[in-house]
């Protein structure tokens, strides 16, 4: 498990260092796998209309909601490599 997580981390890092930036599908992929690897599946009420940026982030976080934390962490390393 650490060799995963330091694997994440150093993605996370990367992932800030990207020499374009990603179309906003793609942005919505990274942000919702990166808060289920590290947060686990979304708490609370879903975003109501008003914020529609948020309840976007929130809807792409809660698909993936019966991805592990492990899985999630997987896919957000391999995202970032395709994206590099």
């Amino acid at each position: 498990m650490s060799d995963l997580k330091s694997r994440f981390e150093a993605a996370v890092a990367a992932s800030k260092e990207l020499s374009e930036r990603p179309d906003n599908m793609t942005l919505l992929k990274i942000y919702a796998l990166y808060k289920q690897a590290s947060e686990g599946a979304p708490a609370g009420a879903r975003p109501g209309l008003a914020d529609m940026v948020a309840r976007a982030k929130w809807d792409a976080w809660n698909a993936l909601k019966d991805k592990s934390q492990e899985e999630a962490m997987q896919d957000y390393i391999d995202l970032i490599e395709s994206l590099s």
